[in-house]
């Protein structure tokens, strides 16, 4: 999982930049109005916007702006009608893409995916051309400096997660999405600084590049996820440490 983790690190660096200037802040504020519309308002019976709200505060999004973004899912406010739209398809090197998306008008974010992929070496593809190769998982990354292995894998194991490696500079856990919270838990209860924790798509084989295609296929990632409309974007590509660092 070298490839996947050294990107969900390296994006979600990027996320606390974007945070700055709003842009986290509008999508977590789609995800969250749009989990309470499908599930209601309350996270307590609703995992998706549980989900959202913990990653909201987990970027210092304000308090009344998680709230209002509840509202107007739940129509107590005045709001946007999202669609929830998924791209398949294929970046540099025959890397495998799924594009997650939240619009309010399909044929401009149709055609604005299918622009930045044209540009940086990509292109779309069927419906479950590449979604077969992924399997959703509970993710969490700790860097290797932040915790002890032989500790943090006998709690991770304890508390329910299916199996941890080390990579590179981290530790990888990963558990079934519904094990995900309890993991979370239990590692934050010890005092384990987490990186990364999410519920995402783990491809099951990677698509090793260097060079011009690795190159290639950051720019294509940094693209779609400056996309105001994409929410996530997963990829089976697996590249050198020190090219992931120059865009870091």
């Amino acid at each position: 999982m070298s490839g996947h983790s050294k990107w969900a690190t390296t994006k979600h660096k990027k996320a606390a930049a974007d945070a700055k200037r709003g842009k986290t802040f509008t999508k977590l504020t789609k995800e969250i109005t749009v989990a309470a519309k499908l599930g209601g308002g309350d996270p307590t019976g609703n995992p998706r916007l549980r989900t959202a709200v913990a990653k909201a505060k987990a970027e210092s999004m304000p308090a009344d702006n998680i709230k209002r973004a509840i509202q107007k899912g739940t129509g107590e406010l005045p709001g946007v009608s999202y669609e929830e739209i998924t791209f398949e398809g294929y970046g540099p090197g025959g890397v495998a893409l799924i594009i997650d998306t939240m619009t309010d008008n399909r044929n401009r974010t149709v055609s604005e995916i299918r622009n930045i992929l044209g540009k940086t070496g990509g292109n779309l593809g069927e419906t479950g051309c590449v979604s077969w190769m992924f399997n959703m998982k509970g993710y969490i990354v700790v860097a290797r400096d932040k915790a002890d292995e032989e500790k943090l894998m006998a709690l991770a194991l304890e508390s329910g997660a299916e199996d941890m490696q080390v990579e590179d500079e981290n530790f990888v856990v990963t558990t079934s999405p519904h094990d995900l919270e309890a993991v979370k838990k239990a590692l934050e209860g010890a005092g384990i600084p987490l990186a990364v924790a999410e519920v995402t798509k783990v491809p099951q084989t990677y698509v090793k590049l260097a060079g011009k295609e690795a190159s290639q296929i950051l720019r294509l990632m940094e693209a779609i996820e400056d996309n105001d409309d994409v929410q996530n974007v997963y990829a089976n590509f697996d590249i050198p440490d020190e090219v992931m660092n120059a865009i870091g």
